[in-house]
């Protein structure tokens, strides 16, 4: 497992997204995905970056970098996405991922109650580390017909959070850049911004 030093110092050279261009203007652009282990932070995450489904399931070790961008009408954004370990064994070093973050995806499994329970760990262990910046709530794995997770029950917690839901689907694509756009409207303070 790497230690946060040697992440931060990956970090840096990762800030420039694409070989010999200039950093992005504005603001910070780390976003934190975290949430249960199994949830599919990862399976999204690969999905935007390469627009492929992929069934298998690893856990991620510690944390994993990736650059994401997306071209907008105000021009390109990136963002350092810190794909977090959900699995507890793999995320020792967590508080060293948050403590960069500008804004946090945080995610639950639409079929798994135990995993939207979690949710209020993950946002307390976040905001413990991260006072203030968006945070995009996200039910995966909309596509399943077997969904357990009630929808007064996450509407109960957006509205008592203060929190923007979305429900996606890496199998399907739905939603899948909604949060990401949010985001980027967010950062950028510039709600007429999309994606092209």
């Amino acid at each position: 497992m790497r230690d946060q030093a040697a992440l931060l110092r990956q970090m840096s050279t990762l800030e420039r997204c694409v070989p010999d261009s200039p950093p992005e203007p504005g603001p910070p652009t780390i976003v934190v995905a975290s949430g249960k282990g199994g949830v599919g932070k990862s399976t999204y995450i690969r999905r935007l970056l390469t627009g492929q489904f992929e069934k298998s399931y690893i856990a991620t070790l510690g944390v994993e970098v990736h650059p994401l961008r997306f071209n907008t009408n105000y021009g390109p954004i990136c963002f350092n996405v810190w794909d977090c370990a959900g699995t507890e064994k793999y995320g020792g070093l967590r508080d060293g991922y948050f403590i960069q973050g500008a804004c946090c995806i945080i995610m639950f499994d639409l079929t798994s109650n135990i995993s939207f329970k979690n949710t209020l760990k993950w946002l307390r262990d976040y905001r413990r580390v991260v006072k203030k910046g968006p945070i995009i709530l996200c039910g995966n794995k909309c596509d399943i017909e077997r969904r357990v997770v009630k929808n007064a029950d996450i509407n109960k917690l957006i509205c008592e959070l203060g929190l923007e839901y979305w429900e996606i689907s890496s199998k399907s694509n739905n939603n899948f850049e909604k949060p990401f756009l949010s985001l980027a409207k967010k950062l950028m303070n510039k709600e007429d911004l999309q994606f092209r």
